[in-house]
């Protein structure tokens, strides 16, 4: 399937959206191997889109040249090692759209980083460097981090996932090599079940097919990048499932009375569902319930309030309510202690069974140790195999069990009530992202 079939598909499925639904700001990163040209692609988006002052556009001249990695690449390590180290986020806006971009590392060791900036990301755009590959073989094969960056942002349920092959304009047949590099991803995208919105190509330096479209180049006559992203859709809030919101923060003694009624107001974000007064919840762990007298918003105003958006809730009796605790619709959920996910191994130290980490779930945390390793994801094969322990930058299955019972949904259903992160208890490190299966 061609990327022109690729992106009229998407829109007749709905993938690519109408007006509504962009009313929201876009979250995106760039990802990929290392040296693929994330952070020059970003440049790029800031400067065609005049997005980028003149004085910060002169600081980042080297030689007479615009060093566009420079306007994201901030850490001086960054700047002195030529690469990208922590997610940098930047901000711009379009006619049609505003935009917040995640520059996201390649390098495996920062895998962590990039983790972290895929979980709450709208899209992914992950770029393939033309250059790296044996771009004339039909046969080629994908780089090792291209493939993991792309299972690890699916895995993160990601909606949106389009690839760019870059520096297209570096390779003596250009043409050929978008037309075999884009047929090794689609096969790549089927074989792991990846949805892919389009698949474009494009000179991060030179700037084709990033904010201006080039009609022609390589074969391609579809949408340029910027105009893809203004048309991708935000994440849409999970407001079909039950009640639940994880308290982060308990207010003890409220200065405004006439609100709160003298009672204590629980402050969190509505993770899934809405809420409303009148309503039954359900407090774990203690197990209590109560009835919610009053739903503040965020400038103390009685609301429902729909997941997504922070709500202060106010109970009709004194009970028993702390950070990290959850506010659940009753009779809703069955908390579980033994735990099936897809891990995402991030620490230096491979994972072994038997070992005990700290899990964060919501704002609280448990004891967790791993029962059992199911199996280890082959990136470049796609296969499960069977494994004694996760080295580091591996995708697996394992079997966790948790000190005590936790909320969860599948994260297929709920990014927030589906995820753990675990966390090593002596170094304090984050070893791996959890994904409740």
């Amino acid at each position: 399937m061609s990327t022109t079939d690729l992106i009229a598909a998407n829109a007749a499925n709905g993938s690519v959206t109408g007006q509504n639904d962009l009313r929201s700001a876009l979250k995106f990163i760039t990802c990929g191997s290392v040296d693929d040209g994330k952070s020059t692609l970003i440049g790029r988006l800031l400067v065609d889109s005049r997005a980028v002052l003149q004085d910060h556009l002169a600081g980042v001249q080297r030689g007479g040249e615009t060093d566009l990695a420079l306007l994201t690449d901030g850490l001086s390590a960054e700047r002195e090692q030529g690469i990208t180290i922590d997610v940098a986020y930047r901000y711009f806006a379009t006619e049609r759209r505003k935009f917040i971009i995640g520059d996201a590392p390649g390098h495996e060791q920062y895998t962590r980083n990039m983790v972290t900036a895929a979980s709450s990301a709208d899209a992914a755009v992950v770029l393939v460097d033309a250059t790296k590959l044996d771009w004339n073989n039909p046969s080629l094969e994908l780089l090792s981090q291209t493939r993991r960056h792309s299972l690890l942002v699916n895995l993160l349920r990601v909606p949106s996932i389009v690839f760019t092959v870059n520096k297209l304009d570096a390779v003596a047949d250009p043409t050929v090599a978008f037309e075999n590099i884009s047929a090794a991803l689609t096969a790549f995208a089927k074989a792991a079940k990846i949805p892919v919105k389009a698949i474009v190509p494009i000179s991060a330096l030179i700037g084709y097919n990033v904010v201006d479209a080039k009609p022609g180049w390589c074969g391609y006559n579809g949408l340029s990048l910027l105009q893809l992203l203004e048309k991708l859709p935000a994440t849409p809030a999970e407001t079909l499932e039950a009640f639940s919101l994880p308290v982060q923060w308990v207010e003890k003694f409220s200065s405004s009375s006439d609100t709160s009624q003298g009672r204590r107001v629980f402050w969190g974000r509505v993770a899934t569902g809405g809420v409303q007064p009148g309503q039954t919840v359900t407090i774990l762990p203690s197990g209590q319930t109560a009835v919610v007298a009053q739903v503040l918003d965020h400038t103390r105003q009685p609301k429902s309030i729909s997941a997504g958006h922070s709500a202060g809730i106010v109970l009709d009796r004194e009970v028993d309510v702390s950070r990290g605790d959850w506010l659940l619709a009753a009779k809703t959920f069955e908390p579980i202690r033994e735990l099936s996910v897809t891990i995402a191994w991030m620490d230096d130290e491979p994972l072994i069974a038997g070992r005990v980490y700290w899990a964060l779930h919501g704002h609280r945390w448990v004891k967790a140790k791993v029962k059992r390793i199911v199996h280890k994801l082959d990136v470049n094969t796609l296969a499960e195999e069977d494994a004694s322990e996760l080295p580091p930058n591996a995708i697996g299955h394992i079997e966790l069990t948790v000190q005590e019972p936790l909320p969860t949904l599948p994260y297929v259903r709920s990014r927030v009530l589906g995820s753990l992160v675990l966390v090593d208890t002596a170094s304090h490190k984050t070893s791996g992202a959890a994904l409740v299966l």
